[in-house]
Parts: structure tokens; C-alpha cells; sequence
């Protein structure tokens, strides 16, 4: 019993509650788009069945809606390039996004969403919406307050 108070730490330490709650709140946005008549069908089942994952959202998360490079992607979303280079050509499969020569280095390519990728981003406005909403229901309108101020200011810091 000693071991097991001792141990305790490891699933009680910030950084483990907000993988748990971030894990859970993107599994609720993508649930949600599952079931979303806005998300273009192929997507939706893809959404349905489990193949978007979280590392897809980061896609979702972090591309401009002008478009971005590939390893500025990786980099928001403290991933490998090649980790984000697999992502982008899935989704690029998917017909989420496409590829194109940079306008100000024809070198470089960025990434753009497509038009089922600009409906699969407002889908995933509208779920992040619902899905806050969700999160204040369950805690209480102070608390969730309280919460997106604190990680604010720590991701500002």
C-alpha cells in the first residue's frame, strides 16, 4: 500500500491531467464531426470509424487559412517533419488538403485545405464551440473561467 500512495504522483501531476483532458476533449471534437451533416461524408466516416485521430486535428489546428509549410506545421505542433510529412499526405489523400509551390520560394511547398477542407474546418470551429460549451456545463462557468485564463497565462509565459 506504501508503493501504491507513493506512486500516486504519476497519474495526479498537471502535466498528466492536461494530456488526460486535452485526450478527451479532442476525442469529443472528432465525435462530434462524426456526426456532423456539414463534414463532407467521406470524412465524417472517416471521423465515424476512428481513422482521424488527434495528430490529424493538429493539421486542423494549426494551418492557415492561407496556407503553411510543412515544417512550420511540425514545429506548432512539436512534431517531427517527417511525423507531419505522414499526416499531410494522408490527409491530402482524405482530399482534406493539397500541396502547392510556395509564391515566395518555389523551392518550398504549403499546405492548403481544399474545399472539403475548409467545410471540415468549420465543422471543427462549430465542435470546438459545442465542445466548450460542454466542458463549462460540466464544471461550472468559474471554474472553466478560472482554467483558459490559467493555461493562457502559463502558455504565454
Amino acid at each position: 500500500m506504501e508503493s501504491q500512495s507513493a506512486d500516486a504522483w504519476r497519474t495526479t501531476h498537471l502535466g498528466r491531467l492536461m494530456g488526460d483532458a486535452l485526450r478527451r476533449f479532442d476525442a469529443r471534437v472528432l465525435e462530434l464531426m462524426a456526426h456532423d451533416v456539414q463534414v463532407p461524408l467521406a470524412l465524417s466516416n472517416l471521423a465515424a470509424r476512428a481513422q482521424v485521430s488527434a495528430a490529424h486535428v493538429h493539421i486542423t489546428r494549426h494551418l492557415d487559412a492561407t496556407g503553411t509549410r510543412p515544417t512550420e506545421l511540425a514545429a506548432r505542433a512539436g512534431m517531427s517533419k517527417q511525423a507531419m510529412g505522414d499526416l499531410i499526405a494522408q490527409c491530402e489523400a482524405w482530399g482534406l488538403v493539397t500541396r502547392e509551390a510556395d509564391p515566395y520560394d518555389a523551392r518550398v511547398r504549403r499546405v492548403l485545405f481544399t474545399a472539403d477542407g475548409l467545410a471540415w474546418q468549420q465543422a471543427f470551429r462549430g465542435a470546438i464551440v459545442q465542445a466548450e460549451a460542454e466542458f463549462r456545463e460540466s464544471v461550472g462557468a468559474d471554474v472553466a473561467t478560472v482554467v483558459a485564463l490559467g493555461l493562457e497565462a502559463y502558455a504565454g509565459s
